[in-house]
């Protein structure tokens, strides 16, 4: 069973735990006089049962997809033989790379030796046992959840502030991992950028007229030094960023005025929200459509007008 089946499976799950958590507590409200002997609303009831029921399940299979790679290339390793399980670590990991190729079907199986056959087959094997076990635990632990949301449903109990903590700690664990992603960020550009200023002077970086980034693997090879001098890229900056102004500045300008002063209320109604959905696109997904699809076609039309225009030209 694949992940994305039994994501669907826990969904099912849930939406029926939801039901079940709901419908009992409205069963137990009429037992005890109405809906006001209930602590919380029932739909809070049927969302603590979800809850319960989903996501134990799917921190399992967040976890287990993590680490089952792993295991698994060390259970095939301890299952190769002796003359290649005594390779040194850089070619083991070659011999690896070879197995998840052909696991993959990016190599022919029949291409490889037969030690890469033989752990590609053993890796297939163990990989389907893991699917399946990771399901069976899986649903086996969205039942239990089920089952322990459905018997913690009484009038007394506060599904509502349950849930909310739920929610809550839902929330801070996402802020934080956004926190520490973009921690993260920083400090690997500053460990990066110490690591290039540490072979490459700054005041080169900064006055140089000369951008080719371009090293070689070995000393003797042309351009091995290469050069990175900063002035083009911030001249190549200021340039696009003059040309862009000249054209939007106007035109957003006048587009502006139009939609605040001239434009009809249906016409405002549909442009502005339009406008509202471009503006919140980040713009390097603009600059990437543009590497990919507006530039090819200006080098194109340069070649037809016989003009040699380059793809990373500020046209």
């Amino acid at each position: 069973m694949t992940v994305s089946t039994t994501i669907l499976v826990l969904l099912a799950m849930s939406a029926g735990a939801f039901f079940l958590g709901r419908r009992r507590s409205l069963s137990l409200a009429d037992a005890a006089g109405g809906l006001q002997s209930l602590h919380s609303l029932p739909s809070h009831y049927g969302m603590w049962t979800a809850m319960l029921c989903g996501l134990p399940a799917v921190v399992l299979l967040l976890g287990w997809k993590v680490i089952e790679p792993a295991v698994i290339e060390r259970m095939v390793v301890a299952d190769l033989p002796a003359e290649i399980a005594a390779l040194d670590e850089g070619r083991i990991g070659l011999f690896l790379n070879d197995v998840r190729n052909t696991v993959a079907g990016n190599i022919v199986a029949a291409d490889q030796s037969e030690p890469v056959r033989a752990a590609a087959e053993r890796y297939i094997s163990l990989q389907s046992t893991s699917t399946w076990l990771r399901a069976l635990l899986a649903v086996g632990l969205a039942g239990a959840g089920l089952a322990l949301g459905w018997r913690f449903v009484s009038p007394g109990f506060r599904a509502r502030n349950r849930v909310e903590g739920i929610v809550l700690g839902l929330l801070v664990a996402c802020s934080t991992f956004a926190i520490f992603t973009t921690v993260g960020i920083v400090f690997s550009v500053i460990f990066e950028s110490v690591r290039f200023f540490q072979r490459v002077p700054i005041t080169e970086f900064l006055f140089g007229l000369n951008w080719s980034p371009q090293t070689a693997l070995r000393i003797d090879q042309v351009g091995a030094s290469g050069a990175f001098g900063a002035v083009p890229l911030f001249a190549g900056t200021l340039l696009i960023s003059l040309i862009a102004m000249l054209v939007a500045g106007p035109v957003g300008l006048m587009t502006a005025i139009y939609l605040a002063e001239y434009a009809p209320r249906k016409v405002r109604s549909v442009v502005k929200p339009l406008l509202e959905i471009l503006a919140g696109i980040p713009t390097v997904v603009y600059g990437f459509f543009a590497a990919l699809v507006v530039a090819p076609k200006i080098r194109e039309m340069g070649i037809s007008l016989g003009l040699d225009v380059a793809s990373e030209s500020a046209l």
